[in-house]
């Protein structure tokens, strides 16, 4: 029987400070470009697109649709060793951009592309990480 990933709290930096305090309120964001209007996710300084230095922060919906996926049935880095099966996912989210997450709360043998999910936070002390589980 797998166990949970015991998620630490990530690196934080001037970057991604803002995006991480986020996450602890149990918010997931993502940016919009004001010269462009394109929204991106990892948070950073400019556009990724047009260079611009017009990037908003919005809150994102936490609804989105899994681009692909592996199931990781094998991994002997702690604390993944115990967590194995688990689902490794690219998940497309409502607003556009794709973010690499883990999808959980179901076996992952019924993961599917496709497959309509939801945002979930799990603490990890002053952080929270955002993960997926079937919408």
């Amino acid at each position: 029987m797998s166990s949970e990933i015991e998620y630490k709290d990530p690196v934080v930096d001037w970057e991604t400070r803002a995006y991480w305090e986020a996450c602890a309120r149990h918010e997931l964001t993502v940016q919009r470009c004001g010269a462009c209007g394109k929204v991106q996710h990892r948070p950073r300084a400019i556009c990724a697109s047009c260079l611009s230095g017009e990037v908003e922060t919005l809150v994102a919906s936490g609804r989105g649709t899994v681009h692909t996926f592996t199931i990781v049935r094998q991994n002997q880095v702690p604390p993944f060793a115990s967590a194995c099966p688990y689902v490794l996912a690219y998940v497309d989210l409502e607003e556009g951009p794709r973010l690499l997450t883990n999808i959980v709360d179901c076996e992952p043998d019924s993961v599917a592309v496709g497959m309509p999910v939801q945002v979930e936070f799990v603490d990890t002390g002053e952080f929270a990480v955002p993960r997926f589980r079937p919408a």
